[in-house]
Formats: structure tokens, sequence, C-alpha cells
């Protein structure tokens, strides 16, 4: 890590000091020292302490161009760089000319943006849906900061950027609705044992009635735990409802291009916080159960609990870190570069 660390900030005093002679040099110099080109290398790769370096020590660098017509931003948004797309805010007077720019086959930012990101890139998703969801967050950030004009423009094939988006994103679009169905058509499984594990316990636990009062037995005789069994008994049972009719919604649901942005995500969450606290409360009702019918034998009453979470454990976790994924992709869009910058 020392090492690291060291290397970086030698590096950095390197930059330093080539972009205090390159503050001096003309144009002509510029493209000797293959500055323009280092520039738009470290665009496509996102690293963005050269170019706030670069164009600190000379402004014309932003104007860089590759044989294609594709200055820095151009390249930050066919690699998907968020860092450096955002610097496109912090160019006075000319964000409106570069954001209209189109390079030799008469694409304009939008065209670049309907293109399906790097493998790298949509690999920091866990699955096809939330990469979509990214996708369409990518293309609708360019698109707002793009003039009016270009949401028509046709490049040279004659496609609109939606149209472009649509056929390029086609297949992905496919991968999404089979892992929401699949994933949702799972979690149906799981939530439909619940409803029936849980529908029997409410009347096969109750320890059979009093014959004077029709009461239950346990209820007289345990009334604490019979109580925190029966609510947890019945929140188990609603929520798993909930949850299997949320999942039933996905699976007949339609699987639009624009239905990953948020219709699809919110419905996940919801389906799998109502799985999370069905699953938790038959927990807890099945603690209360054991101990209505095992007082006194604690330790017991322990190892069973103990042996009973295993199989908790391995299901909640999985329905945590996609409840958290789901979250963070959807409502953290705005960490995109967008027209906040």
């Amino acid at each position: 890590m020392y090492e690291m660390k060291r290397n970086h900030y030698l590096v950095l005093e390197i930059l330093e000091c080539l972009s205090r002679k390159m503050s001096s040099l003309d144009e002509p110099e510029l493209h000797e020292c293959l500055a323009y080109d280092t520039i738009l290398h470290a665009a496509k790769h996102g690293i963005i302490e050269i170019i706030d370096s670069m164009r600190h020590a000379n402004p014309d660098l932003m104007w860089a161009m590759d044989k294609n017509k594709r200055g820095i931003f151009s390249h930050a948004i066919l690699n998907r760089q968020e860092k450096v797309f955002q610097l496109i805010t912090k160019i006075e007077g000319h964000k409106e000319m570069i954001a209209s720019r189109k390079d030799v086959f008469n694409n304009n930012m939008l065209h670049l943006a309907a293109a399906l990101g790097p493998s790298s890139y949509l690999d920091s998703r866990s699955n096809a849906a939330l990469q979509m969801q990214r996708e369409l967050h990518w293309y609708k950030a360019v698109k707002d900061i793009v003039h009016p004009k270009c949401k028509e423009a046709k490049n040279v094939d004659g496609k609109k950027p939606r149209e472009l988006f649509t056929k390029n994103h086609e297949s992905l679009v496919k991968e999404g609705e089979n892992w929401a169905r699949d994933t949702a058509r799972s979690f149906t499984i799981v939530g439909t044992l619940i409803i029936t594990i849980m529908f029997a316990a409410a009347f096969s636990a109750s320890g059979g009635r009093d014959s004077d009062t029709g009461v239950p037995t346990l209820l007289r005789l345990r009334k604490r735990a019979f109580k925190v069994f029966i609510l947890a008994d019945a929140i188990s049972l609603i929520t798993s409802s909930s949850s299997v009719l949320i999942f039933i919604w996905i699976l007949t649901s339609r699987y639009a291009e624009n239905d990953f942005l948020w219709k699809l995500p919110v419905k996940f969450l919801a389906g799998l916080l109502t799985l999370f606290v069905s699953v938790t409360s038959m927990m807890i009702a099945f603690g209360a159960a054991l101990y209505m019918m095992l007082k006194g034998h604690r330790g017991i009453i322990m190892a069973v609990v103990s042996l009973a979470v295993v199989p908790v454990l391995v299901l909640i976790p999985t329905l945590l870190f996609l409840s958290f994924e789901i979250f963070i992709s959807t409502w953290r869009s705005s960490l995109l570069p967008d027209k906040k910058g």
C-alpha cells in the first residue's frame, strides 16, 4: 500500500511538471509531444487527474479530437466515464457547442449514448436488469444536456438516437426480462411455502381449546408467548401473501425499455422487503411456539432455534444484498453526470 501511494504521489509530481511545460507550448508543439492524444486516452480510461492538470495548463486541450472528430466528452460517453463527463458543466460558455458536436458518421452525443456500454462497465452490475437501468440513466443524463434538435437528428445510417438505443439494447432488454422472471418465480415459491406453513401453524399451535370458554389452552397458560406467536404468525402470513402477489405482478408485467428505470426496481424492492419481514416474523413465531411447548427446557429451545436459523441466514443475506443493490442503483442515479453536474 505504501509503494502504491508513493508511486501515485510521484506520478502526480511528474504530471505537474509536464503541465507547467505544456502551458508555454503552441498548437504544433502540443501535437508533436502527443498532448492531444494523451488527453483523449485519459478520457477513454477515466483518468480525471490527467485531464484536470492538462486543461488547467492549456484550456485548448479540451478541444482535442481524434480522426473520427470525437472529443474527450464523446469518448467519456462511449466508455461510460462519469467523472470525465461531469467536466462538461465546468466549461463556461461552450457547453452547448460541445453538446451539439457531430462526428464523421453524423453521430451527436445522444447517438453515442445510445451505444451499448463496454462490458467492463456493464459487469459492475450483478444482473441484466440493473445493467439496462444504468444504460437508461446514462441516456437520460446525456439527453438532458443536448440541444432538443439532437434528439431527432439522424446519423449517416438514417437512425435517430432513440431508434439506435432500442436496436443496440434489444438483447440486454431480453436478458433483463429473463432475469426478472426467473428471480420473481424463485421468490414466489419461497413466499408460497411460508404462506402454507404459517396458515397451518395459526390453527395447530393453539394447544386445543378450553371446553368451557372455548379460549385456546396456550393463551390461558402462556398468555404473553401466545400473543407474540399469533402476532408474528399474522404478520408473516400477511407479508408473505403480499410478497407473492407482488412477484406475480412482476411475472405478468410487460418489459418495455423504460420499465427498467423505475417501475421494475420499485416492484422488486417492495417484494423483497415484504419477503424479508415475512421470513423474520416466521422465525419469531417459531421461537415463541417452542417457548410455549418447551417452557423450562431452555437448553433444548436454544439448540433448536440455533439450528433453525441456519437456512434463514442463507436466504436473508441474498435478500438484503439484492435489495441494497437495487436501492443504490435506483436512488443514487443522480450521481451520474446530469444537468446538476
